[in-house]
């Protein structure tokens, strides 16, 4: 090789790159890098969550068998538990405190077991969501997916759990002389309207619990408060006759009150809308959007802090 090549050979591995100078921002955008386990755009997420459906619904069902796997009677402790839950609460509030008062038995009794069932698939959800992150960080370091899976699973899990429960449910209804009417189909729209609810809630329980895991033994107190607040065993404008009429409204157009009294009416023969607060349609409506548009929005903004630090 001449000289001169070799100087022109020089002279060009001297020669300045062209991305010398660029910051490392403006060389990922000329490149399409991005940050790995960055947040997408709101509708992106929705897009990636709704390609996930399958494994939703297949990890909701799987963790649902495997509830109770380990007890001899299976499945059968879907129904067993809140049934048995009723049981306690009625010899303790119908029999011994009189919490019925102003209802018949035929009417108490379906109003109890309806208002145990109901309230603990909010319950459940939520106790689910506060876990839903910090209960499984091995899937969330290990794998890639949309974060707000894991809460809709949970949420769905315990939606199917109710589903077995309302055979009981309904077998109690009629046993106590509320018979199938047209009525009853009013329970599908509350029932999706309280899902929705519910998985939104377990999303904000999901982001605090995932960076708080405590909360986990917090909230079986502020959920059992909640109960009690939300006249599961008692009806609240008849227990609180005696009180100032804005308390039992403030207690009756609770989401839980709401969800509980529109089951109510679609099953129960004599629970007449005149047991309903006023626009009980419209405030679980509300509730349903509030909780379930702003607890997506609020689990998404953290999606790339899941499982880190």
């Amino acid at each position: 090789m001449s000289d001169t090549q070799q100087g022109g050979a020089v002279a060009t591995s001297a020669r300045p790159s062209v991305d010398e100078g660029l910051a490392p921002a403006a060389l990922a955008e000329k490149y399409g890098l991005s940050v790995s386990g960055a947040r997408p755009g709101l509708f992106e997420y929705v897009r990636e969550l709704w390609s996930r459906r399958h494994f939703i619904l297949a990890f909701s069902s799987a963790k649902l068998t495997a509830q109770y796997s380990q007890a001899k009677l299976g499945q059968v402790w879907q129904v067993a538990t809140p049934l048995l839950n009723a049981l306690v609460y009625y010899l303790i509030f119908g029999l011994i405190l009189g919490a019925g008062q102003g209802m018949s038995k035929d009417v108490y009794i379906p109003f109890l077991v309806t208002g145990i069932f109901v309230f603990t698939f909010t319950q459940s959800s939520v106790m689910a969501g506060v876990r839903a992150i910090s209960g499984n960080l091995g899937l969330v370091r290990a794998l890639h997916f949309p974060r707000a899976s894991l809460p809709i699973s949970f949420s769905l899990q315990q939606l199917q759990q109710l589903l077995f429960s309302m055979i009981v449910l309904v077998a109690v209804a009629v046993a106590f002389g509320s018979y199938p009417s047209l009525r009853w189909l009013l329970v599908i729209p509350a029932l999706f309207l309280q899902f929705v609810f519910n998985v939104g809630l377990a999303m904000i329980m999901a982001r605090m619990g995932s960076k708080t895991p405590d909360l986990a033994q917090l909230m079986p107190f502020v959920m059992r408060t909640w109960m009690y607040a939300s006249g599961v065993m008692f009806s609240i404008p008849v227990m609180l006759r005696d009180k100032p009429a804005w308390i039992a409204d403030i207690l009756m157009y609770n989401p839980a009150a709401v969800y509980m009294d529109l089951i109510r009416y679609a099953l129960i023969e004599g629970y007449s809308s005149h047991n309903l607060p006023a626009h009980v349609w419209a405030t679980a409506l509300g509730w349903a959007l509030v909780f379930g548009i702003g607890g997506f929005v609020y689990f998404w903004k953290a999606e790339e802090r899941y499982g880190r630090g």
